[in-house]
């Protein structure tokens, strides 16, 4: 059930600080804070066991009653708008100009309602360097173990048109869609052919056991009617709203979490304190009381629990000196490109129509997807892409002319990619809001999928309403820089290769265009670079999963180092960023999480279990002791 009103979610805190229930409060066995990606697959997962009652809060509100977020070409609308969070990194000092980098995040229920729709998981051996990072227990993060989660959340649909996925490969009875329901334009499939033409080779399905290295057509998280499929549309269905021991709260800005420090032991997350997002006022709080488990995304910080120093300087009290806790930060950067095209196949008009003819393609696509659930509206921008390594020789011969020097070797496994190469069926810079000239244009989008340089997230102050302090510190660090101009060089090459360069206007001399990169010097395409460079969206390891020696802040049971009955759960707990896109690895960590999160509660309700259960009386008793510590 979803609830906006928050008297029914939570009990008021008087301005004393006592509840107006002479100090008891609504009680839950799980509180779960935010219903991004992966807080919406836990609340689902966690009420299919009757005897849990959940609460889910949300400080925004359905993404589902949001136009822009369920038509997939739409998400870049929602950029600027209240349906988002409008952040903006430091300014960042290896880029031009110190600019500030826009990462929006989404403001409502799912994270996932504002990205671009790619089903991409990273390489195997992403998930066996976690379980190498991850500490004491973290063998079961490793590929072979975590595969079946994926498969858990898989339905693929195969498709005709996208022949040779080998359906054995992949889930058929998960909540998420995923497959090839996607728009596949001229420019997409000239792109796929360009790319096999200067040595990346085709390949049907970017996510098995044999790696992500190739070129193809990627799935997407659109279903059969051409709607984007998030988490909450997923996995809060209307038969999981209608549980009873379900409760959503939305509306609803968790301010901290609450701790029990009255036994003298380790401190135990015993509930959350929570306001109106609406109007802001951190006066109106209430209160919700976690009895087993407080899985969370964020607060850690404002919650206590994070670098003393920096806690004591905002004037927050410090319930646990952890200084793990926002450090760490990598994310993808990607360099933008736009390349004048001539055979009039591009999808401007459906960022800027800039000509009658233009708004009447809008008015056609529109009507189209209406009637059909089809055509350029079904696009998720990024429609193509190649996985390859900047170590690869069939790419970057030795004694190559003009190449830059062989990085460090930074990916996963001496097989797996550190570069994604991907495709747009428009032009664009700077997220859309660069300026273009008003004619037909494709995008080439070149992205560092293992960065070396590392960033941090910092309280601004102890205002929970007040953005953090965001740092990627992009390109810090020689290598970054040296993978992503090899990456330029392969990405020129592809621009001259046939069949793309036979709609690419390589006579066009603006300078806003890609045009101008070939045959540049290496100054000049390291300029291009730090001044084009932007977020592909996927901030992680914030939170990471690691032995608390080395700056971890979770252990393989994702909870909290130095706290009781705290977890969390979502990308800020990846050991290592993936070498790929990051909302299908949330997702099963989230089904993962469950699992686990569903384990210890029936524990503690039956310590001796049932011998013929997960490994029998001896393993539960194992695990209990765990669940208690």
């Amino acid at each position: 059930m979803i609830v906006k009103d928050l008297t029914k979610v939570g009990t008021a805190v008087k301005e004393n600080g006592k509840t107006t229930a002479d100090g008891a409060f609504d009680e839950y066995d799980v509180v779960i804070v935010g219903g991004g990606t992966a807080g919406c697959v836990l609340a689902s997962r966690l009420t299919e066991d009757p005897s849990l009652r959940v609460l889910l809060l949300e400080a925004g509100d359905s993404s589902l009653k949001v136009v822009q977020s369920q038509i997939p070409s739409a998400y870049h609308m929602l950029f600027g708008g209240d349906k988002i969070y409008n952040l903006f990194t430091t300014p960042q000092v290896h880029l031009t100009d110190d600019k500030k980098v826009y990462w929006p995040r989404g403001a409502c229920c799912s994270g996932s309602a504002v990205n671009a729709q790619i089903f991409h998981y990273g390489s195997p051996s992403d998930y066996d360097e976690w379980a190498r990072l991850g500490g004491v227990g973290a063998q079961s993060w490793a590929y072979k173990n975590l595969k079946k989660y994926f498969l858990k959340f898989e339905n693929f649909t195969p498709s005709k048109l996208h022949p040779g996925v080998d359906a054995s490969l992949r889930g058929a009875l998960g909540p998420v869609n995923v497959g090839f329901h996607g728009n596949h334009s001229v420019i997409s499939e000239s792109f796929i052919e360009a790319c096999a033409n200067v040595g990346i080779p085709r390949t049907s399905d970017l996510n098995t056991a044999h790696g992500t290295n190739g070129v193809a057509k990627v799935m997407t998280y659109i279903n059969e009617k051409g709607r984007r499929v998030t988490t909450e549309s997923a996995y809060l269905t209307p038969d999981v709203l209608a549980r009873p021991n379900l409760i959503i709260g939305v509306n609803a800005q968790v301010t901290r979490v609450l701790f029990d420090t009255s036994d003298g032991g380790e401190p135990r997350a015993n509930g959350v304190e929570f306001s109106d997002s609406r109007n802001r006022d951190v006066r109106a709080l209430f209160r919700a009381k976690a009895k087993r488990e407080v899985i969370m995304s964020y607060i850690l910080l404002l919650s206590g629990i994070g670098p003393a120093a920096q806690l004591t300087e905002h004037n927050v009290p410090v319930v646990l000196d952890s200084p793990g806790v926002g450090a760490h930060l990598m994310d993808h950067p990607v360099v933008d490109t736009a390349f004048a095209e001539k055979e009039k196949n591009s999808y401007n008009f459906l960022i800027w129509p800039y000509g009658i003819w233009e708004w009447f393609r809008l008015f056609g696509a529109v009507l189209q997807y209406l009637v059909t659930g089809k055509g350029p509206l079904t696009t998720n921008v990024a429609e193509a892409a190649a996985f390859f390594r900047s170590k690869d020789e069939k790419l970057f011969p030795p004694g190559k002319e003009g190449l830059t020097p062989e990085p460090e070797e930074v990916a996963s496994a001496p097989d797996a990619p550190d570069l994604e190469f991907f495709v747009s069926p428009m032009g664009f810079l700077e997220q859309g809001k660069g300026s273009l000239p008003p004619y037909n244009s494709l995008g080439l989008h070149m992205t560092l999928l293992r960065p070396t340089s590392l960033g941090s997230i910092t309280l601004k102050s102890a205002d929970p309403f007040d953005p953090p302090v965001i740092d990627p510190n992009y390109l810090a660090t020689e290598n970054d820089i040296a993978v992503l101009e090899r990456g330029m060089d392969v990405l020129s090459r592809v621009a001259h290769a046939p069949p793309l360069a036979n709609i690419i206007d390589h006579t066009n001399k603006d300078p806003r265009l890609g045009h101008r990169l070939t045959g540049a010097s290496r100054e000049e395409i390291r300029a291009y670079i730090r001044k084009h460079l932007q977020t592909l969206f996927h901030p992680t390891c914030t939170a990471r999963m690691a032995p608390q020696a080395d700056g971890g802040v979770v252990d393989a049971d994702l909870r909290v180092y130095g706290v009781r009955g705290l977890r969390v759960v979502d990308a800020s707990v990846f050991p290592r960023i993936v070498s790929g896109h990051t909302a299908a690895p949330t997702i099963a960590v989230a089904e993962k999480a469950a699992d686990m999160i569903k384990e210890t509660c029936t524990l503690l309700q039956n310590p001796e279990g049932d011998s013929g259960a997960i490994g029998g009386t001896a393993h539960r008793r194992a695990a209990h002791r765990r669940a208690e510590s």
